[in-house]
């Protein structure tokens, strides 16, 4: 967990804290936290608080959004960095249209998922 860059964090439009996550899944801190700690759920520290904050767009109603988990660790496996992986979930890609992390939010991370693994090659 990082402090983010004052650039990408204009990326990202919203921001959740650890409680307020896990008061909206209806599970304690710990389990959240422990998403973070196993790099399975992105986190950074942000704000005059220096406060753990994940984006918004990873949080579903239930849980994470489906396909972010495995995104997030085929990335890390293959070397970007917090802020690399957060810089390319939220930058425009006219191509897709819209940013990865919405297309990850309208099921549409099979594409998604491809573009990460050939950025890794």
């Amino acid at each position: 967990m990082s402090q983010i860059d004052p650039k990408i964090d204009a990326l990202i439009p919203a921001w959740m804290n650890v409680p307020d996550i896990a008061e909206q899944w209806g599970v304690v801190v710990t389990k959240v936290r422990r998403l973070v700690d196993d790099g399975t759920l992105l986190a950074v520290r942000r704000g005059e608080n220096n406060a753990l904050m994940v984006p918004a767009a990873f949080i579903g109603p239930n849980g994470t959004v489906k396909g972010i988990c495995g995104l997030l660790t085929l990335m890390h496996d293959s070397g970007f960095t917090d802020e690399e992986i957060l810089e390319w979930l939220f930058t425009e890609d006219p191509s897709l249209p819209g940013t990865p992390a919405q297309a990850m939010n309208e099921n549409r991370g099979t594409e998604v998922k491809r573009r990460a693994q050939a950025m890794a090659l």
